[in-house]
């Protein structure tokens, strides 16, 4: 696991507003070397948690930048996300 001092507020802040039964959080940042920020920032969550059931992709999304409200462009550049049920 990546010892990064931004994924550990995002796990923090998913596992508080979420309860996941998974979670996994990558930093991405070495596939964009040479953009914006040097590839710093960039990170991939896949979540699994029971708060999603009825709610289609674009509202799990919603939730999650809603729960990471502040760490957008303050830690985190890009954020790719795969948020299932189960």
């Amino acid at each position: 696991m990546n010892g990064s001092p931004v994924i550990a507020q995002i796990r923090a802040r998913l596992e508080a507003a979420f309860a996941p039964t998974a979670l996994e959080i990558l930093d991405e940042g070495h596939k964009h070397a040479g953009h914006a920020g040097e590839g710093k920032g960039h990170f991939h969550v896949r979540i699994v948690s029971a708060a999603f059931a009825g709610q289609l992709p674009l509202k799990r999304h919603r939730m999650i930048y809603a729960a990471l409200e502040g760490l957008m462009d303050n830690g985190i550049h890009a954020l790719s996300i795969d948020a299932k049920t189960e």
